[in-house]
């Protein structure tokens, strides 16, 4: 499998569909390496099947997404393993420790030493002292951390979050906050969907605001964003 790399990620009028029902809307944007997007709206907006139409665990209905010259069809499982993902279910087995997940995780993305990947993410998280502990006595927050380091342990360009601080305490939202940061002076592509305006405030290069599947607006360096997100949403479709 030859490697991919990639700079930027494009969508182009990107439409999905379920029967009737459209999901999204001529979808359109670019956003850049070395950057967070946020994908923000009410429930129902579309932002989480935008996120699996860029991971490629869907397809669109028209339109298409590109990863710098890069495309699902063409790239498969190379331009996959170049992806990270975090949503809602967080696929852990909560009868194996966390040192036992992601060593699993590490293995399946061919790391070379997936027991030294395992102790760095665990470094990462805080979590090293409960490495040899089952996940399923690990609360919300920290198997959260978990997940998001078994999203991160094949240092993928693009990570691709679905409402990452749901269920964090205050120190293990800083915790994700200084690692999204992390990520973006690695030089990583961040998506980021979240209904949580505070915490996004300032950590945003960009923001994508959705609204019944379509951009009701696009916004660089968004400031006072709640004040913002208020405005977008009060217009008139």
């Amino acid at each position: 499998m030859l490697p991919v790399d990639f700079d930027d990620l494009t969508a182009e009028d990107v439409s999905r569909h379920f029967g009737r029902r459209r999901a999204l809307s001529r979808i359109s944007f670019q956003t850049h390496k070395g950057s967070i997007l946020g994908l923000l709206g009410p429930n129902g907006a579309g932002k989480s099947t935008m996120l699996a139409v860029l991971a490629t665990l869907l397809r669109p209905s028209s339109g298409a997404v590109r990863y710098g010259t890069h495309t699902p069809g063409a790239s498969g499982a190379a331009l996959r393993s170049r992806i990270g993902v975090l949503g809602h279910d967080l696929f852990l087995y909560p009868e194996l420790t966390a040192h036992e997940n992601l060593v699993f995780f590490a293995g399946l993305y061919g790391a070379p030493d997936p027991r030294q990947a395992a102790n760095a993410a665990l470094q990462r998280a805080g979590l090293a002292d409960r490495a040899h502990d089952p996940v399923s006595s690990f609360s919300r927050g920290m198997r959260q951390r978990v997940a998001l380091e078994r999203a991160l342990i094949h240092g993928p360009r693009l990570v691709l979050l679905d409402e990452p601080f749901t269920g964090l305490d205050d120190a293990s939202t800083a915790a994700l906050v200084s690692r999204l940061q992390g990520l973006r002076d690695g030089d990583a592509i961040v998506v980021l969907a979240t209904h949580d305006l505070d915490l996004a405030e300032g950590l945003l290069d960009s923001a994508l605001f959705l609204r019944d599947g379509r951009v009701a607006e696009a916004v660089a360096r968004p400031d006072s964003l709640r004040s913002t997100y208020r405005s977008i949403m009060r217009r008139s479709p």
